[in-house]
């Protein structure tokens, strides 16, 4: 008999600000090994112009992936290898900072509703060092499921077996195995999952309500589950809820900025040569 995950820790998001003074809510999870391969998850909401119109102009990273997911809005996204990617309502970015990327993502929209998220994934020691990359997904290419019991699922990256149907999303490139989703729900509805034993798994509800057993996750929080090989979840009201798992990384993580390594001498070099202007050539 099959094993059922259930909730481990329900964490709120806190509100903050990043970049030129966006409005976003925040969970975080560096330094927490049932979060791992995430390390951070910031949703961006808000139809008052002023909380968004600064963007995030140009800044650096290292050791780190991002995973860009629009639900509505519209970004544009420039790097120093002369990437230019416009994120639209539905679409994402991903990027593999590697060894260094500088970059930028600001909002071409001047008015309107902007909704969406930024996720951080960790990069295995082996890959912090790599070139960097960097991939657009418009929102014609997400891979799109519906069913009456359950609504719509979007699979942004890996894949899901939903009632035994395996959905695979369109990123495949990340350096440990993700699968992030996208579910849309309607009252009453029931989305039963077969998920891999060894991954960690945890939901954010951006909207609505999702019930795991008896337990409740609300609006703005995100639960981490326990590990088992199936997950049953339930709606109480039309919701949407982003569902992640992945494959934990057992090492290190040190955090500064936005630099994410095994080392504080690793940390320490990433400062340096940032300053020093050979943050990206080895």
């Amino acid at each position: 008999m099959s094993t059922v995950r259930d909730i481990r820790q329900i964490i709120t998001s806190h509100a903050t600000a990043d970049g030129d003074g966006v409005k976003i809510r925040r969970v975080a999870g560096f330094n927490n090994a049932h979060f791992s391969p995430f390390l951070m998850v910031d949703e961006m909401k808000s139809d008052r112009r002023s909380d968004y119109v600064g963007g995030f102009p140009p800044h650096p990273h290292r050791g780190i992936e991002t995973l860009t997911y629009m639900l509505t809005g519209h970004f544009q996204h420039r790097d120093h290898m002369d990437n230019v990617g416009e994120l639209r309502s539905g679409g994402a970015q991903w990027m593999a900072a590697g060894r260094g990327v500088i970059h930028s993502e600001m909002p071409i929209m001047e008015e309107g509703e902007l909704h969406g998220f930024q996720i951080w994934i960790n990069q295995p020691a082996r890959n912090k060092m790599l070139s960097a990359q960097y991939q657009d997904f418009q929102p014609e290419t997400i891979t799109e499921y519906q069913a009456s019991e359950f609504g719509l699922v979007r699979v942004i990256s890996g894949q899901l077996n939903v009632n035994g149907d395996v959905v695979p999303g369109p990123l495949n490139k990340t350096g440990v195995s993700v699968t992030v989703a996208d579910w849309r729900t309607h009252p009453d509805a029931l989305l039963k999952l077969d998920t891999p034993k060894e991954q960690n798994m945890m939901i954010y509800v951006y909207k609505g309500s999702i019930s795991i057993g008896s337990r409740e996750i609300k609006q703005n929080e995100l639960a981490l589950l326990t590990n088992a090989e199936t997950v049953e979840l339930t709606s109480s009201d039309e919701s949407g809820m982003l569902l992640f798992m992945g494959q934990p990384i057992d090492e290190p993580v040190v955090h500064y900025g936005p630099f994410v390594m095994n080392s504080i001498e690793e940390i320490e070099q990433a400062i340096q040569d940032y300053n020093s202007g050979v943050f990206d050539t080895y």
